[in-house]
């Protein structure tokens, strides 16, 4: 029986390469690409695969947003998030989102399989170095509860930020999201007061930080 796997990267080139090494397993299936993380969930309803393996950092919504509204499929899709951050928040708030697993992507090759396999068998996969045992003491030390004034924000300002992070104005912004520039505003000035910036730089700066400012790869 195949395992179909769907992937979401905005890189042309990822998603060849990813397409090559998982179909060299002769039980994956690569049924379907998506090149920003709003495509990824229209694919995922469309298609429902067994898989996603999602990239954090796309254009559109956010990749958590992503993950977030897949999440509500019934039956459930694995999401194996593929990301180059390995802060034990971000994997804490995956996970809490409902990833099933979460893969570096300076990862070896037959880690990625391992971790579609993992998951497939309903186990949760975490690379390494990251594990488990950081992942519960991370949970531990925050009560169980993330209080960090970034999880006070909706999904909404969420994205924003994460638009904001790159490069777009306001107007870009409501052109991306399908809202009014006022709207953009007036999400933009409540994030801004809930993480207490008080400047563009200052918000750039808590993105870079919080790992949703894009880098050089």
């Amino acid at each position: 029986m195949s395992i179909n796997i769907l992937l979401a990267d905005d890189h042309h080139l990822v998603r060849q390469g990813l397409r090559v090494l998982l179909e060299g397993e002769s039980d994956f299936m690569v049924v379907g690409e998506a090149a920003d993380a709003t495509e990824a969930v229209q694919l995922s309803d469309r298609m429902r695969p067994d898989v996603i393996l999602l990239d954090l950092m796309m254009p559109g919504i956010h990749g958590l947003a992503a993950l977030r509204q897949v999440a509500k499929c019934a039956p459930p899709i694995n999401v194996i998030i593929l990301s180059m951050y390995s802060n034990e928040a971000y994997v804490f708030e995956a996970l809490r989102d409902g990833a099933a697993g979460y893969v570096l992507k300076s990862s070896r090759a037959d880690e990625l399989v391992l971790a579609v396999r993992e998951v497939m068998a309903g186990r949760r996969y975490l690379s390494p170095p990251l594990t488990e045992k950081v992942v519960e003491a991370y949970r531990q030390s925050t009560g169980g509860v993330v209080l960090e004034p970034y999880d006070t924000l909706t999904a909404r300002e969420r994205e924003v930020l994460y638009l904001v992070s790159q490069g777009l104005g306001n107007a870009g912004i409501a052109d991306r999201l399908f809202i009014s520039v006022r709207t953009v505003e007036t999400h933009r000035a409540n994030l801004m007061r809930k993480l207490n910036l008080r400047s563009h730089a200052e918000l750039i700066r808590y993105a870079l930080r919080r790992g949703i400012c894009p880098t050089e790869e």
